[in-house]
């Protein structure tokens, strides 16, 4: 499926995700549960930067699985899996565990990008031959 998709489905089974953006490897959107734009490239551009402050603390922002943040008006959680990474926040006192595995199950679902574009070629080049 492609992000849209998964974060339809994320939202409707998640009570804790308020709002969420994937992003691919260079950091582009591939999927936002904002209509506005402007909102989902904040909260695309706040993900990234967490990442880079983490990946400045330990190691490098390539090595950065998970960074959760948590304020008193809500959470903010990235998870970077298989190229893909997913940004959302949530409301007050969230519970860690349960909203990094519905994040990450949101990823998993994701069709990647590459594979998806290699079975497209495949058909297209089937459809011409034979």
């Amino acid at each position: 499926m492609d992000a849209s998709q998964a974060l339809a489905e994320l939202t409707e089974l998640s009570s804790q995700v308020k709002r969420a953006v994937v992003l691919d490897a260079s950091g582009a959107i591939l999927g936002a549960t904002d209509a506005d734009a402007a909102a989902a490239e904040e909260l695309a551009r706040a993900a990234l930067d967490l990442v880079g402050a983490a990946g400045d603390v330990h190691a490098s922002p390539d090595e950065v699985a998970r960074v959760e943040v948590e304020l008193a008006a809500g959470g903010l959680f990235v998870l970077r899996e298989g190229g893909l990474t997913i940004a959302a926040t949530t409301g007050p006192r969230p519970t860690s565990g349960l909203v990094a595995y519905d994040l990450r199950t949101c990823l998993r679902a994701i069709d990647p990008p590459a594979r998806k574009g290699r079975r497209g070629a495949r058909a297209r080049t089937g459809e011409g031959e034979g």
